[in-house]
């Protein structure tokens, strides 16, 4: 089974982003009023949804968001794929910086990719996040 990525509609990211990130906060919790738009990518596997992203750009930043794997097919290098694809993407259409809200306890998967810690931090929901960036 050969992975692919393609682009989707926000709503087709809704169900793994509740599913993964957020499952105990209701489902709105996980709908950004910027939704429509953002660039949506899914990894599929045997024609099955199991990661997303969202891109959205604002001038020559890009900010990826909602990035999350199915739990059980978390460490097999499928987000990883998906990752990789959004940098590319962004580089490919110009933009001088993409960045994150990283969660602190993932800041070291996000160094992997070429993103650096910037000083700004804050909390959500009592998880402490980083924002990282990844000049081109």
């Amino acid at each position: 089974m050969t992975p692919t990525i393609r682009q989707i509609s926000a709503t087709e990211t809704w169900p793994i982003r509740h599913y993964v990130m957020w499952p105990d906060q209701p489902f709105a919790f996980i709908q950004l009023p910027n939704d429509k738009q953002g660039l949506h990518y899914g990894l599929f596997l045997d024609k099955k949804l199991i990661a997303v992203i969202s891109l959205f750009i604002n001038g020559e930043n890009g900010q990826f968001r909602k990035f999350a794997t199915l739990t059980n097919q978390q460490g097999k290098g499928y987000g990883s794929q998906l990752l990789h694809y959004i940098i590319g993407l962004a580089k490919n259409r110009g933009l001088s910086k993409i960045w994150c809200n990283a969660r602190m306890e993932k800041s070291g998967y996000y160094e992997k990719f070429g993103l650096v810690k910037t000083n700004k931090h804050f909390s959500k929901k009592g998880i402490d996040y980083v924002v990282m960036e990844k000049m081109f």
